[in-house]
């Protein structure tokens, strides 16, 4: 199997402080990679790092077996990232935000065909970010994700704000799309999404991983919730 993106021992510091410490894991092709943490835990900064939207301080980030850490150009044209939905410009239409993201709306249409029908992406594109809802917001902000040709994309906590039909239904083409080759990291609350979707895992506590999921411990997750949430809790402390 083939390593699309390894991470080894990667630093990362927002305003001369340091958020990540010494975080070490790999993304398979074709595979769904969940992190976990609480809120503080550093799982956003990490994929932001990841996704070239923030520098990474120290360590090595491989897409594909090219080193990458010290260009945030070359992860951020490589990886697809959904933005944060608090900094739509307020003024624009939901498609010219898809378009500046990416490809014309005609090819994205063509191309992400199942994902826009399961988030309603064609009912949205005249309308402007100011008048849309949270979950309008990030509707769009998932189809941005794929506004360009990825094979890696990060989604930062994707079914926020979707109701369980929308959030049902992206699952089940993200699911698609992964088993068809992408590249899937996701940071997730949903331990539902964890164990049923996700191909691997890690726990992020303070800013490091305090456990590593394989295969097995997510299916012996799904056989006895109960007792994986209550060692999930306790690595997340």
């Amino acid at each position: 199997m083939t390593a699309a993106l390894t991470i080894t021992g990667i630093d990362v510091s927002r305003v001369g402080r340091r958020i990540v410490h010494d975080v070490t894991a790999s993304a398979m092709v074709g595979q769904w990679l969940g992190v976990i943490g609480a809120n503080g835990s550093g799982k956003t900064t990490l994929l932001r790092a990841i996704a070239g939207r923030l520098p990474i301080t120290a360590g090595s980030c491989a897409i594909f077996g090219r080193e990458s850490a010290a260009d945030r150009d070359a992860r951020a044209r490589t990886i697809g990232f959904a933005p944060p939905i608090e900094h739509f410009p307020a003024a624009l239409r939901l498609g010219s935000l898809l378009e500046l993201a990416g490809d014309p709306l005609e090819v994205q249409e063509q191309r992400n065909r199942g994902l826009w029908e399961a988030l309603g992406i064609g009912a949205l594109l005249d309308i402007p970010a100011a008048e849309c809802s949270s979950g309008m917001r990030q509707r769009a902000a998932l189809a941005m994700a794929f506004a360009r040709p990825c094979r890696i994309v990060i989604l930062d906590e994707p079914f926020n704000w979707l109701d369980p039909v929308a959030a049902f239904d992206v699952r089940a083409v993200l699911a698609r799309l992964v088993a068809d080759g992408l590249v899937l990291i996701t940071a997730l609350h949903d331990l539902t999404t964890l164990c049923g979707f996700c191909d691997s895992g890690i726990v992020m506590a303070k800013g490091r991983i305090s456990l590593t999921l394989d295969r097995a411990m997510l299916h012996a997750g799904r056989n006895d919730a109960a007792r994986f949430e209550s060692d999930l809790v306790a690595a997340l402390r």
